[in-house]
């Protein structure tokens, strides 16, 4: 659905084309990586023993990345046994939060990301006992056996900001994870993506995307959160998609949003709030000239705001809220008020703390030993940070799950048993 011509023009969608059109294209798509996927043999990938906890929901993460969405769910899963006040009073210090997270009635066994400083930043944060794999999930031709499957599929393909392609090859990954959905048969699954899929063909993508996890075996929803209202201190938009298996006697229901402006809602979080106490000890930041793409548009909220949206960018990092607001000159076209020298972009430190990661989590820099200017490693610290979903909100998406599996938890852990014992009678 491409426009044949050279250059960037190549990328935009046809302004006219048929709905039945898109739907065909994108069945023969599927039918392809199905078939392909087949035939990749996953000899790179090891075959070592998982560590699953038999007393546990144990956890698959697709397209991990350094783990927000991973993070959140293992928060929500030490939420429903100790509160959300002790749970977030443990994760202030790093060794006590540590000493505690296997209380969580969730386990992650595997995750799987091709993203190198990523993987490393998982493995600084989470315990070894999880299998890393670093590997291209279209060549992994078996999934692990989980109760739950996360992961955010890949989406510059959907994104607003991107090129929209109605077969932009990356916008077909979420197949490999009805993959593992149809392998796994897990009890749940969880994705994220960004806004842009909702508009993507006219709509006709987000129908088919949820047809083809319904056709996995679900009971599927999906809706359009934004950051802000789960406590994150940041303006940010994000679709996400949530299946139970059919066989389940449970219907998820996405959770209220807690702040807003709205009597009985507590208060937004501010930047002020957020990252108030870090004007000292910032950290380092992305330096450099602002582009005409970037000063086409304000880039500074107020200390008393939400942060714009976090990209997986250094150079597209927000403005620091010190100092006085841009000023519009005029169409597409901004500037500093009191000139560049006294603006800089939001810190590593910043942005993380914008993504409600706790302080302690170590986010990997790369190989530093190699000649790489400031800016190239940070920036591979920026797009960890900017790819992941915000543990807060991660955080809140589960816990509607976490409730009621342990109120169910002999339930699930029956049929668990069940399942296994009609795989092994199969065989």
């Amino acid at each position: 659905m491409k426009i044949e011509k050279r250059g960037r023009a190549k990328y935009r969608p046809l302004k006219e084309y048929d709905v039945n059109e898109v739907k065909a294209l994108l069945l023969d798509k599927i039918k392809n990586e199905q078939e392909s996927a087949q035939k990749l043999n996953s000899s790179t990938e090891s075959q070592e023993p998982l560590l699953y906890n038999n007393e546990k929901l144990n956890l698959t993460s697709l397209f991990s990345g350094c783990g927000g969405l991973d993070l959140g769910f293992e928060l929500a899963g030490i939420d429903v046994l100790k509160g959300t006040e002790e749970t977030t009073s443990l994760l202030k210090e790093r060794d006590l939060f540590f000493k505690h997270r296997e209380e969580s009635i969730f386990h992650t066994v595997y995750s799987i990301d091709m993203f190198k400083e990523a993987n490393q930043t998982y493995k600084f944060n989470f315990p070894q006992s999880v299998f890393q794999s670093e590997n291209d999930i279209r060549k992994v031709k078996f999934f692990p056996k989980s109760d739950i499957v996360l992961g955010g599929f890949p989406c510059p393909g959907f994104s607003e900001a991107g090129p929209r392609l109605i077969d932009d090859e990356r916008n077909f990954l979420y197949i490999h994870f009805i993959r593992c959905l149809i392998q796994s048969q897990p009890f749940f699954f969880v994705a994220e993506n960004v806004k842009g899929m909702l508009t993507l063909g006219k709509g006709e993508v987000i129908k088919q995307i949820i047809q083809d996890f319904e056709s996995a075996g679900y009971k599927v929803k999906f809706k359009l959160t934004n950051a802000r209202d789960y406590g994150v201190p940041q303006y940010r938009e994000r679709v996400f998609i949530v299946g139970v298996r059919e066989d389940l006697d449970y219907n998820y229901e996405f959770p209220l949003e807690t702040h807003g402006v709205e009597k009985g809602k507590l208060p937004y979080v501010t930047l002020r709030e957020a990252i108030g106490d870090l004007e000292g000890d910032p950290g380092e930041w992305y330096d450099g000239s602002f582009s005409s793409i970037y000063m086409s548009r304000n880039r500074k909220k107020t200390w008393d705001d939400q942060s714009f949206t976090i990209q997986a960018s250094g150079r597209q990092a927000p403005l620091h809220p010190g100092g006085s607001p841009m000023v519009k000159l005029g169409p597409d076209r901004w500037d500093f008020t009191e000139g560049i020298n006294f603006n800089r972009r939001l810190s590593v430190k910043e942005i993380a703390r914008i993504q409600t990661f706790p302080d302690w989590f170590v986010f990997s820099e790369g190989n530093v030993s190699k000649e790489i200017s400031k800016n190239g490693r940070l920036n591979k610290v920026y797009k960890q940070i900017g790819n992941a979903v915000p543990v807060e909100l991660a955080r809140a998406i589960a816990r509607p799950i976490a409730e009621w599996s342990l109120k169910n938890k002999n339930k699930l852990m029956q049929k668990r048993n069940t399942f296994q014992q009609m795989e092994l009678f199969d065989q």
